[in-house]
């Protein structure tokens, strides 16, 4: 049989609301809705960054497609200048006049269908350098929100860390003197019992199960000495006779 003055058993109850206060501050320090906003961010800041590597690669590409048409068109349009000034200088025979003539007409038609070719990759570049453009824009407004939500995450974890603080320096003093084995017995019934190892026995409830005693195991308690430390036998927390379990 575990004993510790009735005085250390009324003030466990304490011991226990710090502890109950505690596990409320972890838990909330774990479930912040600002770590499942970050956690979101961050998710699409990964998922932008995929695409802008995507998209910058397509400008690339698009960019090359464009300088190689350029390059065709001004060959020709080159080619298509030598001829022209061939011909108006009149030199040669009638027949390689004629056959300039024509070469022109072809070039001409080359011409325009390379830069037929050179405007629809100058679209694909422009859409290309928008959607590059977007994504740069989209990139450094999550950067800024990320910047915000991480300030908001500290200025939170610093509050409930202060509140920690407070509450485990009031802790100490709530079990400083207590019963060194009463604490130990509270101790390891907590860990079991999901952080509740004392509880309030008020009327014929447990206050840790919510169960009510039977009668003879409520006149079995009623009838202990003040000093003995009792436990309910549906939970097994301990049961702190309060005042108010006596009505």
């Amino acid at each position: 049989m575990t004993t510790a003055p009735a005085q250390d058993q009324r003030r466990l109850l304490d011991v226990q609301a710090l502890d109950t206060r505690l596990a409320q501050l972890a838990h909330r320090r774990r479930t912040l809705p600002v770590h499942a906003e970050l956690e979101a961010l961050e998710a699409r800041r990964a998922q932008v960054d995929d695409q802008l590597v995507a998209a910058r690669t397509i400008a690339s590409d698009v960019a090359r497609e464009l300088a190689k048409a350029e390059s065709d068109v001004e060959q020709v349009r080159q080619r298509a200048v030598r001829d022209r000034q061939h011909l108006e200088s009149g030199h040669g025979s009638a027949k390689d006049l004629q056959g300039l003539q024509h070469e022109l007409e072809s070039l001409g038609r080359r011409q325009a269908e390379l830069e037929d070719v050179q405007l629809a990759i100058m679209e694909r570049a422009e859409q290309a350098a928008a959607a590059q453009q977007a994504l740069e824009t989209e990139q450094a407004d999550l950067a800024v929100q990320a910047e915000r939500l991480v300030a908001r995450r500290d200025a939170e974890l610093a509050e409930i860390d202060s509140e920690v603080a407070a509450v485990t320096a009031q802790r100490e003093q709530a079990v400083a003197g207590l019963d060194a084995g009463l604490v130990a017995l509270y101790e390891r019934i907590r860990e079991q019992q999901s952080g509740l190892g004392a509880a309030a026995l008020r009327g014929r409830r447990c206050e840790g199960c919510r169960l009510e005693l039977n009668p003879t195991d409520l006149e079995r308690i009623r009838t202990a000495p003040a000093d003995e430390v009792v436990r309910c036998e549906e939970c097994r927390r301990i049961l702190v006779r309060v005042p108010e379990s006596a009505s």
